[in-house]
């Protein structure tokens, strides 16, 4: 059997939908498993040692520069590689219409999709041949794993989400100590902790010999790191990381701290524990979901958890001290 699925950005929505791949393969060990993303996010299902082919879209890159040749010679390249594959199944668990388009342009008798009433953009529906309705009101890893189950005829699983995917540790350069991940960075301003709730905890994390290790991806975030380490005695700024790389130093951490970003789920699919704070956003329906190790949703619309908070949690992962 031949299975793609489509799921092509987010970050986060991306790392949402690794369980599926467990899932199918644990109802269908022989199944091949396609999947089409954004370019910018390929290298996570590329870590999923059980996905076989990796067919990159540039929908994000296409849209800037529409009417140039080259980007009508890669859209040609690309709906030539979709057809070239039969497939069984496809599986759009994005439910927009930009992955309703990609699903159409599939060669499979079998597109699958969310109904009318489940999908995120309704009109992404008209490109299916078989639609379902999902609830919105419980978790996106649910959600994807329902859908997967509905259209390949198993029952959704109830178990923990698998999701599959490993990073060896990365050595850090003048990081010689234990140390937790910081993810301050985020999408929209009102999903940042307060940058002093960063120094606070930094400074109760020294003093247990525990390092702030830093990532950053835009200059933002880079003033925001330096800031932070500034007021700190040991605290690392990572060099600009991609992915692949990123996942390799937070595989080698004790745990991450992150605010609603993308890598935060990601730190839960590599299965270190994670204290996720929400600041903006409802985490019961897209907090981050425990692999094998606990995970903590922290906060919610308009609160700001407070460094005492994800305290207590280190110290109920025993992480940290109880003194």
């Amino acid at each position: 059997m031949r299975i793609l699925i489509i799921k092509t950005t987010s970050l986060g929505d991306v790392v949402h939908n690794l369980p599926v791949v467990a899932d199918i393969k644990k109802q269908h060990p022989n199944a091949l498993i396609d999947w089409v993303v954004e370019e910018n996010f390929s290298e996570i299902p590329a870590m999923h040692p059980d996905v076989h082919n990796v067919i990159k879209v540039a929908i994000r890159r296409w849209r800037k520069s529409l009417f140039t040749k080259k980007t009508w010679q890669e859209l040609r390249c690309f709906q030539e590689q979709l057809a070239s594959q039969k497939y069984d199944f496809v599986i759009d668990t994005q439910g927009l219409l930009k992955s309703g388009l990609l699903t159409y342009l599939s060669n499979s008798q079998n597109k699958c999709g969310y109904d009318k009433n489940s999908a995120r953009e309704s009109i992404a529906s008209w490109f299916y041949d078989h639609k379902y309705p999902i609830s919105y009101q419980q978790h996106a890893v649910t959600r994807n794993r329902t859908l997967a189950a509905l259209s390949l005829g198993y029952t959704p699983p109830k178990t923990p989400p698998n999701y599959g995917i490993q990073a060896s540790p990365k050595a850090i350069p003048n990081l010689n100590q234990p140390y937790i991940v910081a993810l301050h960075g985020t999408s929209r301003d009102s999903k940042l902790w307060l940058t002093e709730h960063w120094v606070n905890l930094g400074i109760q994390l020294e003093k247990q010999v525990i390092t702030l290790a830093l990532p950053w991806a835009s200059e933002a975030e880079h003033q925001r790191a330096q800031f932070i380490a500034n007021a700190l005695q040991h605290a690392i700024i990572l060099p600009k990381l991609n992915i692949s790389a990123l996942a390799e130093v937070i595989s080698g951490s004790l745990a991450a701290i992150g605010v609603d970003t993308g890598l935060s789920h990601l730190a839960a699919a590599l299965n270190k524990h994670v204290v996720a704070i929400y600041t903006d956003t409802n985490p019961a329906l897209t907090g981050v979901m425990a692999g094998a190790k606990t995970c903590i949703n922290l906060g919610g619309k308009n609160i700001q958890p407070s460094p005492q908070e994800v305290m207590t949690q280190l110290k109920a992962f025993d992480i940290v001290s109880h003194e």
